[in-house]
């Protein structure tokens, strides 16, 4: 079940908001975890017993570190191994064995021995159980003892199987001392509908153009086709992405949580340094708290901490080849931004270093993107970028589709920068628009969104998100 569904949308939303707000409040909590967990088994029955497993081992783990303060250290080892192991083994095993078998192989491919499925959202719970687990190791929150409030944390479907990731401490409080209002509950709607909007008409339309790019392979288009496929597929997997972040924390204020931001407008930075600041930014601070601090930050061996914190967020998106080389070429970038870029943009007039910087900063995000989507044949296909082997096509397919998708295009830019929050701020502020009119202003566009959404998806084939499969 995605959100991005009719089932989701007109049957199970509507089910657990009358269930939860008819129910007194002792029992709201169990509502939510009840949903969940049948959220979760209508596309994996079988994975839902997993993730009781892993939340029974943190829980576990939790309570006997707080208890067993001399032994907490070896506790929290053996609590890390299990998460990670199951991580390890439902997501990596495949890939390595079929690694191990190509080393043996006359031909140099490799034959997966045994298929393991992977559990949706496996990568996310996982580094909140580990949020969780380390955090009560530090002392920084108490142990939770009652496992109904630790499996709500884990389990809890608007972050379920796409994040962003919630760390135990941001929310702790909330699982017990939260307040539903009907102003939290209508900004959760207008930002859920908000998120659909981007997902289903934005994201799926981008899918279809690099669908279409793509479709004989990247051999069969010219150098300016594989190039716009590159551009539209960051602008597919961005819309996607925080699209999905945007109605999970729609759907979190909606039950009167409140989940941190995941993206800030990634597209309109200077830099790639500044790009990760602003991109999955609740993965970012899980590296940046559990791993690069522990290392030493950027008080002792800087470098070598960005490496390992790189080559991590790669392989955690896959196991694929192509996910470790993306985040070792965001590791060296970042490296040499902090070494030479950042310092000698900072040295330019303002408005050279504006134009220089985005210019970079656009450039180097597409081919990024352009490693994370070619999964096989990459160097090939990354050659072709640059025309080495590149099928001389007419480029009267590449212009058929710019024109074609002109408003797609325009759409696209204009939401990847602040213009509509600036541009009501300034309303607000200028046309002394009031309550009443802001009011049905933002009914109106719930009203629209929702309803073209709908129409939308009827019969569409693009609805899965692209990070499920992370």
């Amino acid at each position: 079940m995605v959100f991005s569904s009719m089932l989701f949308l007109w049957i199970f939303l509507p089910l657990v908001l009358a269930a939860y707000y008819i129910s007194p409040g002792k029992i709201r909590n169990g509502i939510l975890v009840f949903f969940s967990l049948l959220f979760y088994a209508w596309g994996e029955p079988l994975y839902v017993f997993l993730m009781l497993f892993s939340v029974a081992v943190n829980f576990t783990g939790g309570i006997l570190i707080e208890k067993y303060q001399t032994r907490k250290k070896k506790i929290l080892v053996a609590t890390l191994i299990i998460n990670l192991g199951l991580l390890g083994y439902f997501k990596y095993f495949g890939t390595l064995t079929e690694a191990i078998t190509g080393l043996f192989s006359a031909d140099g491919t490799g034959t997966t021995l045994f298929q393991v499925a992977l559990p949706i959202g496996i990568s996310f719970y996982t580094f909140q159980a580990l949020s969780y687990v380390i955090d009560v190791y530090r002392g920084e929150v108490p142990a939770q003892h009652n496992f109904w409030h630790m499996l709500l944390y884990i389990s809890f479907f608007p972050q379920l199987i796409a994040g962003p990731i919630v760390k135990y401490r941001d929310i702790a409080a909330q699982i017990t001392g939260r307040k539903e209002t009907i102003r939290k509950f209508a900004a959760g709607i207008m930002r859920f509908c908000w998120g659909l909007g981007k997902k289903v008409l934005l994201a799926n339309s981008f899918a279809r153009v690099v669908d279409e790019i793509f479709k004989y392979g990247p051999y069969a288009v010219s150098r300016k086709a594989l190039w716009l496929g590159a551009i539209l597929y960051m602008m597919q997997i961005y819309y996607d992405f925080s699209g999905y972040s945007d109605m999970a924390i729609g759907l979190g204020r909606m039950f009167g949580f409140e989940f941190l931001e995941n993206f800030n407008y990634p597209l309109v930075s200077r830099s790639a340094t500044e790009f990760w600041r602003r991109w999955h930014m609740s993965l970012g601070s899980f590296f940046r708290d559990y791993v690069y601090i522990p290392l030493g930050g950027n008080r002792h061996d800087q470098q070598r901490n960005i490496l390992v914190v790189w080559f991590l967020t790669g392989l955690w998106h896959g196991a694929s080849w192509n996910f470790i080389l993306w985040g070792m070429y965001y590791g060296f970038l970042l490296m040499w931004e902090k070494k030479h870029y950042l310092k000698q943009i900072e040295r330019m007039p303002k408005v050279i270093s504006f134009v220089i910087s985005h210019i970079y900063t656009i450039f180097i995000t597409v081919f990024g993107f352009a490693i994370f989507y070619f999964e096989k044949d990459l160097f090939k296909n990354l050659g072709y970028l640059f025309g080495i082997g590149c099928k001389s096509v007419s480029d009267i397919f590449t212009t058929s589709i710019v024109m074609d998708n002109v408003l797609l295009l325009a759409a696209a830019c204009l939401f990847s920068a602040p213009t509509i929050p600036a541009l009501w701020k300034w309303l607000k502020e200028h046309a002394k628009i009031s309550y009443t009119a802001e009011r049905i202003i933002k009914t109106v566009c719930v009203i629209a969104f929702v309803s073209v959404s709908t129409i939308r998806l009827v019969g569409d084939t693009y609805s899965a998100f692209l990070y499920f499969r992370f």
